[in-house]
């Protein structure tokens, strides 16, 4: 049995904890009244009449969103973005610099994407993209203890390799439907690759990760 110091000084760092998440959800809470308060933080254009968009480079999509800013700022609010060339290690830097910033300030992170629209690499299909999250933010996923040690040891232990697989095959089936509305083909088509994407949800992973 834990001796009474040990207890409370366990007490205390999960009271700590329990600050913390109070904290870190509390920055996603403000008043909203009907869609006045709602902010949408765009960063890609799926279709539009007829077309896809996937093939675009990020950039393409980006300048996008900067035109849907521009055109209503009560309701679009702008997305931040740095280039980083991987090849170049002061480039790197500046952006592990800037995603600490980003979390340091409170916020949820960052979204890791490929310059190209749609990549493809030797093994097919590139994931489109990768949430690097920061410390306090994934205190509202995990739970409030979750760096304490066992629970930072187990969190680790974890395989990524399925839910990887999964994520591509439904940006696979993601890319498809949009292909067939744009087609013009029947909603039932499109709906085939819906059902996809929830039967592939329907699978024993931790919706977590």
């Amino acid at each position: 049995m834990p001796g009474a110091d040990e207890l409370l000084e366990r007490t205390r760092a999960r009271e700590s904890n329990a600050e913390a998440f109070i904290a870190a959800y509390r920055r996603y809470c403000w008043p909203a009244e009907g869609l006045r308060g709602v902010k949408v933080a765009p960063f890609g254009l799926l279709g539009s009449e007829g077309r896809v968009h996937h093939a675009e480079r990020r950039g393409w999509h980006l300048g996008m969103a900067d035109r849907l800013v521009a055109a209503d700022g009560g309701l679009f609010a702008p997305t931040r973005r740095l280039s980083v060339h991987l090849a170049d290690p002061g480039s790197v830097a500046t952006g592990v610099g800037w995603w600490e910033e980003l979390t340091g300030a409170g916020g949820e992170g960052m979204v890791v994407k490929p310059a190209g629209g749609l990549v493809r690499g030797p093994r097919g299909l590139v994931q489109p993209g990768l949430k690097v999250r920061g410390r306090e933010y994934l205190r509202i996923i995990y739970g409030p203890d979750y760096t304490m040690g066992e629970n930072m040891s187990r969190l680790r232990r974890r395989g990524l390799g399925h839910k990887r697989s999964l994520a591509l095959r439904e940006y696979a089936l993601g890319l498809e439907a949009l292909d067939r509305m744009a087609r013009g083909e029947p909603l039932w088509r499109v709906h085939e690759c819906v059902f996809g994407v929830l039967a592939l949800e329907s699978e024993p992973v931790d919706p977590r990760l």
